[in-house]
């Protein structure tokens, strides 16, 4: 497996930035204004023949069902099309949208259609989390890719058993949240920290010359409404405030992909570091054994195993006292650690105490 390493490096461990600045509205979200996801099931028509195969029942149960509001009724077990496809809509309904708002939705296969291409959604109603209906979703499909089959041979590109539909939902019932007559509202930081949070807060009072905002806990801040105040515009001006973060020092470990993913902000301390491994191979292949003309014997399958075994040289890394990450980088690259090796090395470095940081595995 080939690593990916991805490292912000700095010129020297006193040189590594504890601080950045960010707005608050890239790092914070007010509470109560929020996504909601939305999911519902509908069927897709117009399909050339690449819909579901009579061997998936509820695509042609619903195509039943949906005939029988429409006043035609049709047994199930009598229906034999292949233009049609069951499919799930999922949407997400953003904050203040009102009835009449447009939002895009994606249609993904439930069955063994192979493709989508050229389909209609028929009227979906799509649900919130509390079963309620907030929006409608109907319209024709746009698929970003293609299956084609011939004579046995298929090409596919990308995955044509989903699609989108831009603007394919309209808003039935919002979510209503009222912000005027409101005396109190509060910030939610997207990473827990006290230090951050006391930051947030003292750059808000700052910024509106009156102690507005005050610290919770290590990502509540709460902001204190006057009374007839604008609230828009107080958020606007919050979300706007630049402050000053003190993000955690992290890696991010993805052994599934081979990525590594380390921070400026880690420091190394002195540590040497032997790497090295015994590679065991064991081998089995069968040979027939034949008796001779003469012999009473039968013939048999004999197994012939062999054992090998290499032990690779060690190697070596040092880093000394003021080591940064961009040492770790250069060191790694040149005994040619592996993705397996990069992160073996790192968890027994964070054991030993010479990484700083908080190690994610994703």
């Amino acid at each position: 497996m080939a690593a990916l390493l991805i490292f912000s490096t700095s010129a020297g461990a006193t040189d590594i930035p504890t601080t950045k600045l960010a707005r608050i509205k890239d790092i914070a979200s007010i509470e109560g204004i929020r996504d909601n996801q939305l999911v519902g099931y509908g069927i897709v028509v117009g399909l050339q023949g690449t819909g579901d195969s009579q061997q998936t029942a509820f695509p042609i149960q619903t195509l039943a069902a949906t005939l029988l509001r429409m006043g035609v009724s049709v047994p199930a077990s009598s229906i034999r099309v292949q233009n049609l496809a069951a499919v799930f809509i999922s949407a997400t309904l953003p904050p203040f949208a009102q009835p009449g708002t447009k939002i895009d939705v994606t249609a993904s296969s439930a069955g063994d259609a192979r493709s989508l291409e050229g389909g209609l959604l028929l009227m979906t109603p799509l649900y919130g989390a509390d079963g309620k209906i907030y929006a409608q979703a109907q319209g024709p499909l746009v698929v970003g890719g293609y299956a084609v089959s011939v004579n046995g041979n298929t090409k596919q590109v990308n995955h044509p058993n989903t699609a989108r539909i831009p603007f394919g939902a309209i808003v039935e019932r919002g979510v209503s949240l009222d912000l005027r007559d409101r005396h109190s509202l509060s910030l939610m930081l997207n990473d827990a920290d006290f230090r951050s949070a006391e930051s947030v807060a003292g750059a808000i009072n700052h910024n509106l010359g009156r102690p507005t905002a005050s610290v919770i806990d290590s990502r509540r801040i709460d902001l204190a409404i006057q009374p007839g105040e604008d609230v828009p515009e107080l958020l606007a001006r919050v979300e706007s405030t630049e402050v000053s973060l003190f993000p955690r020092a992290k890696v991010i470990v993805n052994e599934r992909t081979g990525t590594v993913v380390i921070g400026g902000t880690v420091v190394l301390q002195p540590v040497s570091i032997l790497h090295g491994g015994l590679a065991i191979n064991v081998v089995s292949h069968f040979e027939i054994s034949q008796p001779s003309f003469s012999s009473t014997g039968t013939t048999q399958i004999v197994r012939q195993t062999s054992v090998s075994a290499q032990d690779k040289p060690v190697n070596r890394i040092e880093l000394k006292e003021g080591a940064t990450v961009d040492d770790l980088v250069r060191s790694l690259q040149t005994i040619g650690a592996t993705a397996r090796d990069v992160i073996s090395i790192l968890q027994a470095m964070k054991s030993a105490g010479a990484l700083e940081a908080e190690i994610e595995v994703l």
